[in-house]
């Protein structure tokens, strides 16, 4: 099987952080959607840890245009199906297994799952999957340990999430076999709960400029 590179590739290169987004208030995933897109930063994972995620992403999917909705935290088959049918363009797993894999080759929408280990990279690789989610990264042995993964395990791309910030993030983006990261702190959560949606836009600006 192939990951559907042609679906996920222009997601993860497009930014240089993808926003993971815990929604508590279902009110607050439209404008927080619209805020980060228009700091640049369209794509964004909606985690799959709240009672109102689903309805996140479905609004978000509906009514954002501009936005790249996906869904995070993703377990299983059924919460694969069902992001998939709230309107997710992509997927992304902290780990992987055999029911996700088989989901992810029956679905059109592409899965990016997470994985740690050279063992777990390679038998990734044996399913045709050339691009990772590195979590929790920091914990995991950050930027050094990834680094040290580029020369053996070349040809495989990975977006680190866990722990990176923006004191951080430049770190990893310097990396060759590193595309794009994963952080939460364009949208904290204090900022969401307060509905302060333009200095989330001037956060996720700020993030757009670690490019390069």
């Amino acid at each position: 099987m192939t990951q559907k590179t042609d679906l996920l590739l222009p997601v993860l290169k497009g930014q240089p952080v993808i926003p993971v987004i815990l929604i508590q208030n279902l009110a607050d995933a439209v404008p927080l959607a619209r805020a980060l897109a228009k700091g640049g930063l369209p794509a964004i994972e909606i985690t799959l840890r709240t009672a109102a995620a689903l309805d996140a992403i479905r609004a978000v999917a509906n009514e954002v245009p501009e936005a790249i909705v996906g869904a995070g935290t993703i377990l299983n088959a059924r919460q694969y199906d069902e992001a998939v049918n709230a309107g997710s363009r992509f997927i992304v797993s902290p780990g992987a297994t055999l029911q996700l894999i088989e989901a992810a080759r029956d679905s059109k929408v592409p899965l990016l799952p997470g994985a740690i280990t050279p063992g777990e990279i390679m038998a990734l690789r044996e399913e045709g999957y050339t691009m990772l989610k590195f979590f929790p990264a920091e914990q995991a042995g950050g930027a050094a340990f990834l680094k040290s993964l580029s020369s053996p395990l070349a040809g495989t791309l990975f977006c680190p999430t866990g722990g990176v910030s923006i004191a951080n993030a430049k770190t990893y983006l310097n990396l060759p076999n590193v595309v794009c990261v994963g952080g939460s702190w364009v949208a904290p959560e204090e900022l969401v709960k307060a509905g302060k949606w333009d200095e989330i836009t001037k956060l996720a600006a700020e993030a757009v400029k670690l490019a390069g």
